[in-house]
């Protein structure tokens, strides 16, 4: 059985650290956790579940810290999860299985993001590099660090899906604790912007940045930026980028100009996350027959990053434009499809009174 590490970094994160690790003890992987300078119980707790608890210097930079984790670790293969993920699913032995067949590759964990929307617990799902061989592989960046070949190591093999799933809570806190975490990334990532002025995914992780405080001025001019480059639309940050660019735009009132995302449609169409957008765009444009088709394209589109993307969001939005239109029993019809979601719930009180 191929030995795995499991390797975190922690500061200040006596609220999620327990419900982080308690889960992984159930499986035969060591646990390394390095603290960068808690002020609070994280290392006494992390204590109890960890078989090493480690202090580093925190040096503004997330893949120092990373490697440095991994560094400490008693086995080749790594496994990276943050204290504000919690495992949900697994299959251990499929785990076990891939990792020895492609010793060369990364492997991706499913990550489900939760964040408040609408009135409700909203979910994007992405995929995330995390399983690893230590002697081919290392952190690159100081924050959103990424998974890169080490350099003379000879690997460059590719990524493949784990049959593992976290949920992911960092984008969910009170509006202070959000904004200190945001303008802290935004000052590293405007520090690598320094370093490397052309690159398209720090502009778009500043435009997140602005995104999860709600600048939506500064977030829709760092999207535009990374947006400005010669970006591959099979990419997913890529295709976040994109539909974050979109939704600043309706939010600032620029509907008319969000409908130059038009002219990317056949590159980005493949997702309901991207239909729903420009549905909306032209619902906020007038254009309800267009609108119209968006949504129902979406509802058969297998492809959703975003929970609810291709079955209450657009449902909601194709009753609410059949209320538009004066078809109230349509309207309700499809309102009354979406489930336990808030405004659904709340249209169906209004037209049934």
């Amino acid at each position: 059985m191929l030995p795995i590490s499991v390797c975190i970094i922690a500061k200040n994160e006596e609220q999620n650290i327990a419900k982080c690790l308690k889960p992984l003890r159930d499986y035969d992987w060591e646990i390394i956790v390095v603290d960068t300078g808690s002020t609070d119980r994280t290392r006494e707790i992390a204590s109890a579940y960890a078989d090493r608890v480690l202090d580093y210097i925190w040096r503004d930079d997330f893949s120092a810290a990373r490697n440095y984790s991994i560094g400490q670790a008693s086995h080749d293969m790594i496994l990276v999860i943050d204290c504000d993920e919690y495992l949900t699913e697994i299959d251990i032995d499929a785990i076990l299985r891939l990792s020895e067949q492609t010793p060369y590759s990364v492997g991706l964990l499913s990550r489900r993001n939760h964040y408040q929307m609408n009135g409700t617990d909203s979910v994007y799902t992405d995929l995330v590099e995390r399983l690893f061989s230590r002697r081919y592989y290392h952190y690159e960046g100081i924050i959103h660090e990424q998974v890169r070949p080490l350099r003379g190591g000879g690997a460059d093999c590719g990524a493949y899906q784990l049959p593992l799933t976290v949920d992911h809570f960092g984008y969910n806190g009170s509006e202070e604790a959000l904004r200190e975490k945001a303008m802290r990334n935004i000052t590293l990532l405007q520090k690598d912007l320094e370093r490397d002025p052309d690159n398209p995914y720090t502009y778009f992780q500043i435009g997140q940045s602005y995104n999860m405080i709600h600048d939506d001025e500064n977030a829709c001019l760092y999207y535009g930026k990374g947006l400005a480059y010669d970006v591959d639309p099979v990419l997913e940050y890529v295709q976040m980028m994109v539909i974050g660019y979109g939704y600043t735009l309706l939010h600032l009132n620029r509907a008319e100009e969000a409908l130059g995302l038009s002219g990317v449609y056949d590159a980005f169409a493949v997702s309901a996350d991207f239909l729903d957008l420009m549905g909306l765009i032209y619902l906020r444009n007038g254009q309800y027959m267009k609108a119209l088709l968006e949504f129902v394209k979406a509802l058969s589109c297998a492809t959703a990053h975003v929970e609810g993307a291709n079955t209450f969001i657009p449902s909601y939005n194709i009753g609410l434009i059949n209320e538009m239109m004066g078809d109230r029993e349509s309207a309700l019809a499809h309102y009354r499809k979406c489930g336990d979601f808030p405004m659904a719930l709340q249209k169906i009180l209004e037209l049934t009174k």
